[in-house]
């Protein structure tokens, strides 16, 4: 290895954020891990018809047979497929979906206003 790989591999051990900017966001996020389960989960919270699950559901099985490429002259370790949450989305919160109906309100009303 060069001298600028271990340089990029040091700084990368101490993969702490550093800068102290955050945002504390409620969110809700699966379970590590996939399997047919959490496709099933997934399309239900996204309100999916029927047809886009089946879709999913066999894009997942047809990935399931599938091999992870050997390139040449890469090497990184394999990828952990089970060891990655596949959903994570901000919680709803009630008073976002008032203020998104006012805001429509609003925006009629103003039109109702506007001059030609």
């Amino acid at each position: 290895m060069s001298d600028e790989q271990n340089s990029v591999s040091d700084l990368l051990e101490d993969n702490q954020y550093k800068y102290g900017f955050t945002t504390d966001v409620e969110s809700e996020t699966f379970a590590k891990g996939l399997d047919e389960d959490v496709v099933r989960a997934i399309s239900k919270k996204k309100n999916e018809p029927e047809f886009m699950l089946n879709f999913r559901l066999k894009a997942f099985a047809k990935w399931k047979t599938m091999k992870e490429p050997a390139w040449p002259n890469v090497h990184y370790p394999s990828i952990d497929f089970q060891n990655i949450s596949y959903f994570s989305a901000p919680k709803k919160r009630k008073y976002l979906k008032a203020w998104m109906k006012l805001t429509r309100k609003s925006c009629v009303l103003l039109k109702n206003w506007e001059y030609p």
